[in-house]
Formats: C-alpha cells, structure tokens, sequence
C-alpha cells in the first residue's frame, strides 16, 4: 500500500513578511507527523512584493513547495478555488499566509481525519483582530444561520483540513465563483469542529478591505437563502397594505373634519421617499442574485497562471534537518 499524500494550500497576496516563516513552521509540523509523504502549495495572486522572489528561493530548495504565480489577482475567491483543485494529496489543508491560522493544529487536525473524519474544520473562538469587526462577523454568521436553507458553519473561515472526498464533491459543483464554506456545510459529511484562539496578524497588514468582505458576505447569502428575494414580495405586500390604510384614515379624516384638515405635503413626500428606498434596496437584492447567475453563465476559468513551479515533482517525506528539523531559509 503507498504511502498517503498531504498538501498545504496557502494563498497569498504581498505576504513577503509571512510565506517563510510560514514554510517552515508547516513543514516542521509535517517533519514531527512523519507518516506521509507531503506537498506545499502556495499560490501568489499577482503580489507587489517580494513574495514571489522569497517563494522561488524556498521551491529551489525544497521539491514539495510548489509555487503558482497568477498572470493577474483574480480575487480572493477564484485564486484559493484554482489552487484546491491543483492538490494531489489524499487530504488537503488550507491555511492562510498571515499566520492566523495556527500551523500547529495540523497535527490534530490529520489525526481526526485518521478517525475517520472528512472535513476537520478550525472554529474560531476568540480572536486578537479588532473587537468590533469580531463582532461584526459573529452577528453576520448568526445572520445567514438564521436565514439559511442548510445548517451553516459559523466562525469558520474556511481554515481546515478536507478529504479528497470532499474535494471532488466540491469540484462537482463546477461553479465558477464557489462560496466554499458554504459548499461544506452542502456537503454534510462527517465533520469535526476544532475551536481555537486567533492571533493577532504580526507581519503586514491584512488584504480584506470592505468591499471584500461585503462581496463574501453577500455571497453567503445569496448562495444559501431565497429569503431576501421573498423579503421583497413580503416588504411589497406590507408597504401596499400600509398605505391603503393611510389613505382610508386621511379619507375618513376629511370627510369628517372637511373645513378645517389639511392633508399637507410632508406625509405624501415621507411616502414617496420611504417606498423608493424600498425600491431601491430590493432592486439591489435582485441585482446581486442575477449577477451571481451572470457569473455562473460566464463559466470563466478561476485564475490564468502565468508561472508554476515544482509540479513536475511527485509529493515525497519531508526531509528533517539535522540541525533543527528542518530548512531555515534567508528572506534576504
């Protein structure tokens, strides 16, 4: 029987601070499990850095580091997609480049899987990241369980380790912009939940800004729930109730008082503007579902490469170090 396959899936954009000491706290991990035969990959979504020349230097001297280099940055959604279906291993761990998301839970994590677990996700509990985005992020999660068709994962990033399993089943779902913590939840294959306390980033700054996490935000919700498209109706049948009983009032009001009521401006114009905004809000729910079919029809590919390295080389045992356990790399 041959020896199974690992592979470390890292996506990284201007993570020049972080891809080496990441390198080497993996693989010092997978030196101490020792049992499987092991590939890095990272994928480099068009960084402004130096985080390709220090990825280059570390896939020249190791031939399980393999190095994807995007022709451009496809987003922080299509460029990790394209990197999972490039694994050969028989479980795949995804693990951001910043560090965190705790290297050292891998071995837990390979041991659930031994289990028999397919999916061994990393849950966060606390996290040294600003309290109020914390929070923000909590509500968002109990948000989209609530709403959603499927018993959703909340605090989960996407930070676990998935069985080849699941990875064809993902790739099944040929959806060319996947929510893919959502797709897990889909899955519901046996799963175990790890929690763990999130460092605080020490290098860099992190790439989430609020576009992004508006855009993976609302893709939660719209790849798991029809309720904001029937908010619509229900928002429509309510405003239209609303105002025929408005109206019946104002009626009755002048008839009874027909000398001295006066209808006024202000509660036509509160009228207008209230149920424009209405308007507005759901035609921009709608907007997001059809681009979300827009994108689907494009069927685009998830990244073009422009440079890959090392995948002409099978996955093998990581090597130790005589010295500490494995290959400490200058940065320089």
């Amino acid at each position: 029987m041959s020896q199974k396959t690992i592979s470390i899936m890292t996506p990284c954009y201007n993570e020049e601070e972080n891809v080496l000491n990441l390198y080497n706290q993996v693989r010092a991990v997978m030196v101490d499990i020792g049992r499987y035969e092991y590939e890095h990959i990272f994928i480099d979504n068009s960084s402004r850095d130096n985080t390709v020349a220090v990825l280059k230097a570390i896939a020249a001297q190791d031939k399980n580091v393999k190095v994807i280099v995007n022709a451009r940055n496809f987003g922080h959604i299509r460029s990790p997609a394209h990197a999972l279906f490039q694994a050969r291993g028989d479980a795949v761990i995804s693990i951001v480049a910043d560090l965190q998301d705790p290297p050292q839970m891998i071995g837990e994590m390979v041991r659930a899987w031994e289990n028999g677990a397919y999916c061994v996700l990393g849950i966060k509990r606390t996290s040294e990241e600003n309290s109020l985005m914390f929070w923000l992020r909590k509500q968002y999660y109990r948000l989209v369980e609530r709403i959603s068709s499927i018993e959703t994962i909340q605090n989960f990033t996407g930070f676990g380790l998935y069985d080849r399993k699941v990875v064809e089943l993902v790739r099944s779902f040929n959806d060319p912009y996947p929510y893919f913590r959502g797709m897990i939840a889909e899955i519901g294959l046996p799963t175990v939940k790890l929690p763990y306390d999130q460092p605080a980033r020490k290098f860099g700054i992190t790439k989430n800004n609020w576009y992004s996490l508006y855009d993976i935000g609302m893709l939660g919700i719209i790849n798991n729930s029809k309720i904001p498209l029937r908010l619509a109706v229900l928002a429509g049948f309510l405003g239209a109730s609303g105002s025929f009983l408005i109206a019946m009032v104002y009626l009755v009001l002048k008839l009874v008082f027909w000398t001295t009521f006066s209808f006024g401006l202000a509660p036509m114009l509160i009228g207008v503007f209230f149920i424009s905004s209405l308007q507005l809000v759901f035609l921009g729910v709608m907007g997001e579902y059809i681009g979300a079919i827009y994108t689907q029809v494009q069927k685009r590919p998830y990244a073009v490469e422009l440079e890959r390295i090392n995948f002409e080389y099978p996955p093998s045992p990581p090597k130790q170090d005589a010295a500490d356990g494995f290959v400490a790399i200058s940065s320089s």
